[in-house]
């Protein structure tokens, strides 16, 4: 396959295509920079959860659980809440059940590409959103900034890069994580019960099961906590919110920052390695039984502005007036 960025038509919605080294990946601006597909053509690896049957409408309906969107303010904060060091924001309880703001709004909103093209062996697109009093959300949030999310893909996969910018006179609250949607199987022709994840788990968050809030304590690893250091199937059974501070994983040898996913009757595999911004990893799976798994990487601690600890332990940041923040991962195969 050549190298190639240019726009194409996803189920009647316009797309960034992106092409290099045997991959392919389809990115939705309007619809939060979400790399709605991305495939190892040479490999037949569906990496995110992808239906062809759905729809976008379908898709905008609940963007979190579809190819790869991108949360800011992600997971829930305790009764719509934020507490940043000089100002009180109160969001939108948008989860009623549990009293809580629920994965912010940047995954809905329709970016700008400012820039796409070829450089080398990597096809890009740079996708922008000005957050600014014309956004609905602005009463509750008045503090502006730009999120640039540029998505790169070359023979070694696909890396995303997220940054924040703060326009605001305000400090601007950190948290970013990818809700990251992995399709169960991934390999074409495979079976959900071949599936294994590794996650570098360190210590488990403890969570108030009755809100799926941080109480603030950590604990050692359960021997159920140990099997997704030593590689557990995501699916088939129920995975609510398992959390975990992240250190890395033996790959070939060497230590690797991320998670693993191999189909174990072929040995094909994903990669998913992410920078030091992201320190935390919580698994969901939405039941167990709608084919696909998440293995989310989080900068920060669920409900992280809301906690009563240093902010080494909950990994929540803020940057000044003109601070600009960046996070990156790659995803990669072999196999």
């Amino acid at each position: 396959m050549s190298v190639s960025a240019n726009y194409t038509d996803h189920k009647g919605a316009k797309a960034v295509e992106l092409i290099s080294g045997g991959y392919r990946a389809v990115v939705l601006p309007g619809l939060g920079c979400n790399v709605a597909r991305f495939r190892d053509e040479k490999r037949g690896i569906e990496v995110f959860r992808y239906n062809s049957g759905v729809s976008v409408a379908e898709i905008m309906n609940s963007p979190e659980i579809w190819g790869l969107p991108t949360l800011y303010l992600p997971n829930r904060l305790d009764n719509g809440i934020l507490r940043t060091s000089d100002a009180v924001y109160r969001f939108p309880v948008n989860e009623g059940r549990f009293k809580n703001h629920l994965h912010g709004f940047v995954h809905k909103r329709a970016y700008t590409v400012k820039e796409m093209g070829v450089q080398g062996k990597t096809a890009f697109a740079e996708c922008v959103y000005e957050y600014d009093e014309k956004d609905y959300f602005f009463d509750c949030f008045p503090v502006e900034f730009t999120i640039v999310i540029r998505i790169e893909v070359s023979d070694k996969g696909m890396k995303h890069i997220v940054t924040l910018k703060n326009d605001s006179d305000k400090m601007l609250p950190v948290s970013i994580a990818t809700h990251t949607t992995i399709n169960a199987p991934f390999v074409d022709g495979g079976k959900q019960e071949d599936v294994r994840l590794t996650v570098p788990a360190q210590k488990r968050i403890v969570f108030n099961k009755r809100r799926w809030l941080p109480t603030g304590q950590q604990k050692s690893l359960s021997s159920y906590d140990r099997q997704y250091t030593e590689g557990t199937c995501p699916v088939l059974r129920d995975i609510c919110n398992d959390m975990y501070t992240g250190g890395t994983t033996d790959v070939k040898g060497k230590p690797f920052h991320g998670v693993v996913m191999t189909d174990t009757a072929t040995g094909k595999t994903i990669y998913n390695e992410v920078d030091d911004k992201y320190k935390f990893w919580i698994i969901w799976n939405h039941e167990g039984f709608m084919n696909y798994f998440c293995p989310e990487p989080m900068t920060a601690q669920v409900n992280a502005p809301n906690l009563d600890l240093p902010r080494d332990v909950t990994g929540y940041e803020e940057i000044g007036p003109d601070e600009s923040y960046t996070a990156v991962q790659r995803f990669f195969t072999e196999g």
